[in-house]
């Protein structure tokens, strides 16, 4: 349905989709995608996005929380993509390209065709190459949703990388990725990237590496052990800019680890059936770009432009932890739901006080965040066999999610944009019918 797992499925028969093989060659293709329509409502504040994230949920008491919640649909989220696999001498060659419509604006109903993924992978089970547009080896859905957002403590960033795939054992896979960087940085002017502008100049965010990415799984049984970890480097350079100090420059390392386990809960007792206990948790210092449903910019603060740093600003990668624990239970083969709880924290630099309140920077800085997802999902041609479960190809569902956003400086921060706090209630319906 919604967010669910990472991982590029390999070219198979038993896939969904249309699979014929080109006659005289060695290249089969595949087409695929689905149709879906989503339809909400919000409780609380007016949020006009088919994809909130957690740190954009109206505060209480904004003009957007006065204004009551209202409804939207949407399809602009409906996918189509292409698979070739193709045999050749030094192995499997296979390709994907993938796009949905979930560009431009989320209130148009002039939905603009983007493209998610366009990748080429070569070799064998054993070691293979993977070059292109994918999804980040930091990438994990950890539940299944109906919403389309990406949701607190989960990834889905999709970017151009050289990947490295190798079995290390039975059921044990390693990779290792080089990715695009872009270092992200909230300061008291705002929230910046490298293609950011400061008052007409280019932007002092600059990318100098790409990031180092890692990733160890382990598979048994219905069981998954998984590991990851990143390396970057943020940079800061205001030569040629308009930002003070002019001709200085900050560089400061950003890392991360998260740990995620999928328990099969037969495991326990066989009358739990296909069911699934499911845990992540995560920490780190400048990684906010892989945890976009949590961060507005925050991989690092800057006192750059406050009073009495003009010679001597600084660049302060951000901690941040948290944690996810969910359930999947199924009721039948053909109705299942999900439940989950997620937190996370960011702890920021004290000189954050002095952003003026009510800024686009003040707000931006959520210290404590939470949410909690309760769906159902009818899937009328599902089947379970060998504890394996297959949608088939409709769903339909309801779903529950519950936000709420604790602002770093409280209300005092917020200023006359609101309370220090800001809660979301949001009901949800799709349906989605894959080809």
């Amino acid at each position: 349905m919604g967010n669910q797992f990472s991982t590029e499925d390999a070219l198979r028969s038993d896939l969904p989709g249309l699979s014929i093989r080109i006659p005289g060659t060695d290249t089969q293709v595949r087409l695929y995608g689905f149709a879906k329509l989503s339809g909400w409502y919000d409780l609380n504040g007016r949020n006009q996005t088919d994809a909130p994230t957690a740190q954009t949920i109206p505060l209480n008491g904004s003009r957007a929380d006065m204004q009551g919640g209202d409804f939207g649909m949407t399809a602009r989220f409906s996918r189509i993509g292409v698979d070739t696999r193709t045999l050749t001498s030094w192995g499997t060659l296979e390709t994907r390209i993938e796009g949905d419509f979930g560009g431009g604006s989320p209130t148009s109903s002039n939905a603009l065709f983007r493209l998610r993924q366009a990748w080429a992978e070569l070799g064998t089970e054993e070691f293979r190459v993977l070059i292109g547009q994918a999804n980040s080896l930091w990438n994990e859905g950890v539940f299944e949703t109906l919403i389309d957002a990406t949701n607190l403590n989960q990834s889905f960033v999709r970017q151009a990388q050289v990947r490295v795939t190798g079995r290390l054992a039975t059921g044990l896979i390693g990779q290792v990725s080089l990715e695009v960087p872009e270092t992200q940085y909230t300061s008291a002017a705002g929230v910046f990237t490298p293609d950011s502008s400061v008052t007409g100049s280019p932007s002092p965010a600059f990318n100098a590496a790409p990031d180092l990415l890692g990733r160890l799984t382990y598979r048994y049984d219905g069981l998954v052990l998984d590991m990851r970890g990143l390396l970057r480097q943020l940079s800061i350079r205001t030569a040629g800019t308009t930002a003070a100090p002019p001709a200085l420059t900050r560089n400061a390392p950003g890392w991360g680890i998260a740990i995620h386990a999928r328990l099969p809960m037969r495991w326990i007792a066989d009358a739990f059936g296909a069911d699934e206990l499911i845990g992540m948790a995560y920490y780190g210092q400048g990684i906010g770009r892989y945890f976009p449903g949590n961060t507005s910019g925050q991989d690092a603060l800057s006192n750059i432009g406050l009073p009495g740093t003009f010679a001597n600003f600084s660049l302060n990668p951000l901690p941040t932890y948290g944690a996810i624990v969910a359930y999947r239970r199924f009721w039948t083969p053909q109705l299942r739901s999900n439940i989950s709880y997620a937190y996370a924290h960011e702890d920021y630099p004290s000189y954050a006080l002095g952003f003026t309140p009510g800024s686009g920077a003040a707000l931006a800085l959520n210290s404590d965040m939470q949410q909690v997802f309760v769906n159902l999902i009818w899937s009328p041609f599902g089947t379970i066999h060998d504890v394996t479960f297959n949608s088939g190809w409709l769903d339909v569902g309801f779903e529950y999610v519950f936000t709420r956003r604790d602002l770093f400086g409280g209300t005092a921060a917020a200023g006359s944009a609101g309370s220090g706090l800001g809660v979301a209630n949001r009901f949800l319906a799709a349906a989605v019918a894959r080809f």
